[in-house]
């Protein structure tokens, strides 16, 4: 595939019709037919520079931020296509009701935009979702709401500045730092 051909419309149908299956899938938490929708779970989560990479650890993934956000939901906003991936802006919405990492809940509600590339390989495997988002804009919704005269918000709120600062010095995935840039064709 080069940068400048696009598959037939059939392959970007097919392709949109999977990526709107996993999203479906995503918000009946039925992970089974989330999963089966790559050949090799891969997430890149690019804000907080994580990989969830197989099986276990996308399951992991589904299982901590579901504990999170319970009735975590999208809004499909755009979809647009590229030659080797469908591109898809939403916002994703939830109620904080569990542990974030090291974040206790707020109770608060979020709306984040957000834009996830999934990427096909030449055989037209789904091989990564890679998620953008801005996670101040998460924290925000997330603590913006506590009461800052309430004695338990407030030491909700400790523990939150606590547990981001704990997430705070944990290491890039070095996958996401070690990148190689394009082929851009200009020394044709």
């Amino acid at each position: 595939m080069t940068t400048f051909t696009f598959p037939p419309e059939d392959v970007l149908r097919a392709r949109q019709k999977l990526v709107l299956d996993h999203f479906h899938d995503e918000v009946r938490q039925d992970w089974d037919d989330v999963l089966a929708t790559f050949p090799h779970p891969h997430y890149e989560l690019i804000a907080s520079m994580t990989v969830h990479d197989g099986d276990s650890e996308v399951r992991g993934y589904y299982h901590d931020t579901r504990v999170a956000f319970p009735d975590q939901d999208h809004e499909i906003i755009a979809i647009r296509h590229s030659h080797d991936a469908v591109i898809v802006e939403f916002w994703l919405l939830g109620t904080h009701l569990g542990p974030l990492g090291k974040i206790p809940p707020t109770g608060a509600k979020h709306r984040t935009r957000m834009t996830a590339y999934f990427i096909f390989d030449e055989n037209e495997n789904l091989v990564t979702e890679r998620v953008y988002f801005d996670q101040l804009t998460v924290l925000k919704q997330l603590i913006g709401g506590l009461n800052k005269k309430n004695p338990r918000d407030l030491i909700t709120l400790g523990r939150a500045v606590i547990g981001l600062l704990a997430m705070s010095g944990e290491a890039p995935d070095p996958r996401l730092l070690h990148t190689t840039p394009p082929d851009l064709g200009e020394n044709e």
